[in-house]
């Protein structure tokens, strides 16, 4: 679809809005994340704070969270990762510019696990460890809070960018069943989803909310004939994944004693990935060359129980337990051992990571209706437990070049660690003025591996007008670093160089030899400043607009440190006795950052007629990341900390700005949605260091239409990227060709991936 003609729809549809008769059938949901005032809503919340709801979600058209929360939200980002191994698996999500593991994700406002697999593929987000949103069902979730604003003070580590905080539904009866299918216009891609959630009465007031899901996702490919090799060497798109979710959510009243709360969450999933061609000669196996089958298979398992309930006076209690884990296991198969010739194996266990963590919170919250105007005063404590294991690879996998594309674990030093983290925190808002409300927030954080951390949060929000507020906020944050970013260390092949030449790259822990005789120090925590102004307008029933302005520094940025080579590397190894490493990488507080940007909303609800209402979203977000400050190896200073491909990634790689709005319109039974979404241009150097790429922003627009067939049931038919467009392809063909053939026209990442035109049928029905 050409661009004039979706400005011309989206120009159309804010005119349609205007003249409309305004209806107010907007219901702000009270929220949770960031206050302590139970009577809080997105609208008079201290700090940038937008609310999604499930139905929304799931009227997206996408199976996972992660990409029908980018579609709605124009602050995410979330990159799709086409061609790097296990990445293109997990779904971590980038808030305000940063990277995911700098986003705190909590579910029903306790604190979700990490993936157990670390991002090493060179690409957005590399060396980090994040939360997968993938093991979270879209059927289970009642609507999403999402908090634009630094909220270390309240929550602890990785709030630096904000917290997206998930919200499960609490029916107590009824439900949906429903089943989709898709596929692309290539005739590729076909998928499938099986989702059902039904709810039930438990006690006098009690609810059991139950959802499980089953999906399948079949790959693309994008690539062309490889001209070197006159066949297919390389495979860019969506890998062959299936999965199996299930959740429940529960509350039970308890007479006099509050109410026993609690969920459990099972995910299980595999993908398949064919990550690097290995060209003929490799191996006597495959006389012609091959292509590697990498397999993950991942278990996400997460509950919490708690009891809430009153005490002396007004003091509200909660007590919760959350425990989380992920396990990670690796096959390599279709593949070999170079380094064991005809004698090799072509299936191998390549081992696995595991994380888990068990938080403990305890909080206190008492309303002060005797003080001043009002206010809440919420107090409380914390203890983290954190674990992480490398379970090596078959020995297969790991002798001298290891399995081709997918070495199996080798841990040089064990890894079997764990640690603890104690936490206490206040939280405090005050109206000293019937329109002016102060908020307060302070929290110390103690790790067992690197010590404390003093975190506070001021702010503000002043209502000029029954129509017009003001907030403001500023305040310090933190990030510590993960359990993966310290102790993973393993050995994998990589395709580098202007040739893409095939290389083992050696990822050493900060206290390997070899990382300190190249300069590793101990990592320490992120710190960050953050700040942010703006306000809120809500001139007519069911019109509503923010605006806002936000800074984020932080400083010690955590980075995996581009792989190194040469004469001071050669010689670490050699000190070390390894021989099947020809290049060094480790993690380091390698940089400072500066992170400014500005995003507006509007949300407007009316009707054509008053048979046919109508609402409108839309939301435009833009920052600007700048890295301040490079660290220099003191041991070793000819070492490259940050490349320029790495510093791409911190600032310049994800799309600049992000417009995202959404049009609905009602009429008896039927229904139609348009949403498009602008991504904005982004810079890279994907091929070498000698050629900068500027990406060209794209439009995506997104249609579908339903129809009530009879009462509770609903038939849904849409087209995901109805303009069938695709990201840039490689700049400069000479480089295409000497590096792929002319095999791989797009990049790895793209925020709307390679899968183009994409059409898809829903049905459900209410139980």
């Amino acid at each position: 679809m050409r661009r004039g003609t979706i400005l011309t729809i989206c120009l159309a549809t804010t005119c349609l809005t205007g003249v409309a008769a305004a209806e107010d059938t907007t219901v702000e949901t009270v929220v949770v994340t960031g206050t302590a005032d139970k009577n809080t809503t997105s609208l008079t919340s201290l700090a940038p704070l937008d609310v999604i709801s499930g139905d929304t979600l799931r009227d997206t058209g996408f199976m996972d969270l992660a990409r029908s929360l980018e579609t709605t939200e124009p602050e995410l980002n979330f990159p799709r990762a086409t061609a790097q191994p296990f990445v293109s698996t997990t779904r971590p999500v980038f808030l305000n510019g940063l990277y995911p593991d700098e986003a705190l994700v909590l579910v029903n406002g306790k604190r979700w696990h990490s993936s157990a697999v670390l991002d090493t593929n060179n690409g957005l987000g590399n060396g980090t460890a994040s939360a997968d949103l993938s093991t979270i069902p879209l059927s289970a979730i009642d609507h999403i809070e999402v908090l634009r604003d630094g909220a270390s003070a309240q929550y602890g580590s990785d709030a630096i960018a904000g917290v997206v905080n998930v919200i499960l539904k609490s029916n107590s009866s009824g439900g949906v069943a429903s089943v989709q299918g898709g596929i692309t216009e290539r005739g590729d891609g076909a998928s499938g989803l099986f989702a059902v959630n039904d709810g039930f009465e438990l006690g006098a007031g009690g609810f059991l909310s139950l959802t499980g899901e089953m999906a399948y996702q079949g790959s693309t490919d994008r690539t062309t004939i490889d001209q070197r090799y006159d066949r297919k060497t390389w495979y860019v798109g969506d890998p062959l994944a299936s999965s199996f979710n299930v959740a429940a959510n529960t509350d039970y009243p308890l007479a006099g004693l509050g109410d026993l709360y609690g969920n459990v969450f099972v995910s299980h999933r595999t993908s398949m990935d064919r990550p690097v061609f290995e060209p003929p000669g490799y191996s006597p196996l495959y006389p012609n060359g091959f292509l590697p089958r990498d397999t993950v298979e991942l278990w996400d398992v997460n509950d919490t129980v708690g009891i809430r309930g009153d005490i002396v006076g007004d003091v509200h209690y909660d007590f919760s337990n959350t425990f989380g884990r992920s396990s990670a296991g690796f096959i390599a198969r279709s593949t070999a051992n170079q380094s064991l010739g005809a004698a090799s194996p072509t299936s191998f266990n390549s081992g696995a990571e595991i994380y888990f963590q068990d938080v403990t919170d305890l909080t206190f919250t008492r309303a002060l209706p005797e003080i001043l105007s009002g206010g809440t005063l919420l107090a409380g404590g914390q203890f983290r437990y954190e674990h992480y294991r490398i379970i090596d690879g078959d020995t297969a996998s790991t002798y001298e070049a290891g399995a081709a594309s997918l070495n199996g674990f080798y841990t040089r030093i064990p890894v079997d660690n764990g640690r603890t983290a104690a936490s206490g925190f206040v939280d405090l808002e005050l109206l000293p003025l019937p329109w002016l409300t102060l908020g307060e927030s302070g929290r110390y954080d103690n790790y067992s591996d690197f010590g404390g951390a003093l975190t506070y949060k001021t702010s503000a929000r002043a209502e000029a007008t029954d129509w017009l507020s003001f907030r403001a906020s500023m305040g310090t944050g933190f990030r510590a670093p993960s359990m993966q970013q310290e102790y993973y260390n393993s050995i994998s092949t990589l395709a580098n160089g202007p040739n893409k030449s095939l290389v083992n790259v050696g990822t050493f822990q900060v206290d390997d030899p070899v990382s300190i005789a190249l300069g590793a120090t101990p990592l320490k925590p992120e710190t960050s400043h953050n700040y942010s102004i703006g306000g809120v307008i809500t001139p007519l029933p069911g019109l509503s607009m923010t605006a806002d302005l936000f800074r984020i520094d932080v400083a010690n940025r955590i980075t995996l440190i581009n792989s190194q080579s040469g004469a001071v590397v050669n010689a670490a190894l050699a000190a070390a006795g390894i021989t099947n490493v020809q290049q060094v990488a480790f993690f380091t507080n390698g940089a400072n950052t500066r992170t400014t940007g500005g995003n507006v909303t509007l949300s407007y609800s009316g009707e054509f007629d008053s048979a046919t209402p109508f609402v409108l979203t839309a939301g435009f977000d833009r920052n600007e990341s700048k890295i301040e400050h490079i660290e220099v190896d003191s041991k070793a200073p000819s070492l490259v900390l940050l490349s320029q491909h790495s510093q791409f990634l911190l600032t310049t790689a994800q799309p600049a700005d992000k417009l995202s709005s959404e049009f609905t319109v009602f009429h008896g039974p039927y229904s139609a949605t348009l949403d498009v979404t602008r991504y904005g241009g982004s810079t890279d150097d994907p091929l070498t260091p000698l050629v900068v790429q500027n990406f060209s922003p794209n439009w995506i627009v997104d249609f579908s239409a339903s129809a009530e067939l009879f009462d509770g049931a609903k038939l849904t038919i849409g087209v995901l990227n109805l303009g069938d467009v695709y990201p840039d392809k490689w700049l400069g063909q000479q480089y295409a060709a000497a590096t792929f053939g002319y095999a791989y026209p797009y990049g790895p990442t793209s925020p709307d991936g390679t899968d183009g035109r994409t059409y898809y049928v829903r049905f459900s029905v209410k139980l």
